[in-house]
């Protein structure tokens, strides 16, 4: 794989120590031109609150040899968010903020509308429970990377440097050759669930995943399909030696990923999301 040249980064980074000098709103981001999905949804929900941010890195710009993951083993991001993965947000002086539900519970705060948390709390519960089945543990998300790693190591030697990156990315979410195989058949019934929802809210003639509006379950989904078929370059200019990877190729997953999902992340980029998007 080639290395992401340092001209694709567009996002006007400052380095992890800046930002813990700084206050504001900062958001930790891998400093790469890839839509990892959990980091360009977090991204989503500030942008939709209209709330700036600091975009933060914690990888060297200034080397050669910037690389996919380096930012991960940064020692500062865990020393000051006591975890070592990007995204993180933080709000001046509070406890930075790692995990999705708590993102979206700071973006709410900090611009109460649009609101992207129903009212309703059936509603609210649907809408977090499809979140997490997207974004949590043994989520799409997750059961995505299994398949990335599954077939990125099948193409490569034990002895190719991306053989080891793959392997410790495969070891963060608990990658075996077992959940390598099963992977497709847990995001084709992740994606079955969200289409059976749409699908559901379409025919009661709303436009969203839940109630007549908006919500974060929506943008969610946006970012997310990236993993599975990514935005055209012109919309998303990710690294080229990566989009292969985001590109699903199996079977049981493209007969579940319905154009319905499709038409639905279009939906929501175009009148919601910043297009194209931004690295």
């Amino acid at each position: 794989m080639e290395n992401i040249e340092l001209t694709d980064i567009k996002l006007d980074y400052v380095g992890i120590e800046d930002a813990r000098k700084m206050s504001g709103l900062r958001l930790i981001l891998g400093a790469y031109a890839v839509p990892g999905p959990w980091r360009e949804s977090c991204k989503a929900l500030f942008y939709v609150k209209g709330l700036d941010y600091t975009p933060a890195h914690t990888a060297n710009l200034g080397r050669d040899d910037f690389e996919f993951g380096m930012d991960q083993s940064a020692s500062i991001l865990e020393q000051w968010t006591a975890q070592p993965s990007a995204p993180v947000a933080v709000w001046n002086d509070e406890r930075p903020r790692s995990s999705w539900i708590d993102q979206l519970y700071l973006a709410e705060r900090l611009n109460p509308e649009p609101s992207l948390i129903p009212e309703d709390l059936a509603n609210r519960a649907t809408m977090m429970g499809m979140i997490h089945l997207i974004c949590g543990e043994e989520g799409l998300g997750w059961h995505g990377r299994h398949c990335i790693v599954k077939n990125a190591l099948a193409a490569l030697t034990p002895d190719d440097p991306w053989y080891v990156r793959l392997t410790l990315i495969g070891e963060k979410y608990r990658y075996t050759p077992a959940a390598g195989d099963a992977a497709p058949q847990r995001v084709a019934a992740i994606l079955n669930v969200l289409n059976a929802q749409l699908e559901s809210q379409q025919k009661a003639g709303k436009q969203f995943f839940i109630g007549a509006r908006l919500s974060a379950l929506d943008t969610y989904w946006a970012c997310f399909a990236g993993v599975l078929n990514p935005l055209p370059p012109d919309l998303c200019p990710m690294a080229t030696s990566y989009r292969p990877s985001y590109t699903n190729t199996d079977p049981t997953i493209a007969a579940a990923l319905s154009q319905r999902l499709l038409d639905h992340r279009k939906f929501i980029y175009e009148n919601y999301l910043e297009l194209p998007v931004v690295f």
